[in-house]
């Protein structure tokens, strides 16, 4: 258990370095969590079945690339953290999903379950386009209902581990969680 706490404590502090400007505390910090990154990139693709081009590996190296090239970001702590890089891994996916639909061009806009949005992959891309148009309209609505969805089925995140990404009680990120989805049910039905 001490180690643990020193394993966060330690990705804690490179996660400060990284946010004040420490290019190198990157290269220190992804192998720290390298197999928790792994894990929510099997689960992003888990729900791409086997349409995907894109393994695993090849997925968090992606995300490094964009994390090294990107935006100086503020990071509090490693849940913060896994739940910026699973937002960032739904990006590529969906660049990814963008790219493949710009050449099939669906047939038009078709009702969705909120179950299959939400497990839609690569080989429907205009679901997964269509999923990713409704998060930002919630967004527009009400920002930390999207962020929930996103950090739940996007993240793999528990309600636990979003409130301490949001700051908020467990109970509350239940009930939030639950008005999220059934207006995301709504919204694609229509």
């Amino acid at each position: 258990m001490g180690s643990e706490t020193g394993g966060a404590n330690a990705v804690t502090a490179l996660l400060r370095e990284w946010s004040g400007g420490d290019k190198g505390a990157l290269d220190r910090l992804v192998p720290l969590v390298y197999d928790e990154l792994r894990q929510v990139a099997q689960a992003q693709l888990r729900k791409e079945r086997h349409a995907h081009t894109m393994q695993p590996t090849a997925l968090v190296h992606e995300l490094y690339l964009r994390l090294a090239g990107g935006q100086q970001l503020t990071l509090a702590d490693r849940a913060h953290f896994l739940a910026v890089a699973a937002r960032s891994m739904r990006k590529i996916l969906l660049d990814q999903a963008r790219r493949r639909n710009a050449d099939k061009r669906g047939s038009g806009d078709e009702k969705l379950s909120l179950d299959e949005a939400l497990a839609a992959g690569l080989e429907r891309p205009a679901v997964l386009i269509a999923m990713d148009d409704a998060l930002k309209v919630l967004a527009a609505r009400d920002p930390l209902l999207a962020e929930l969805i996103e950090l739940r089925y996007f993240g793999g995140l528990t309600a636990e581990e979003s409130s301490v990404v949001v700051h908020k009680e467990t109970r509350e990120i239940q009930r939030d969680l639950v008005l999220a989805k059934t207006w995301l049910r709504r919204y694609l039905a229509a």
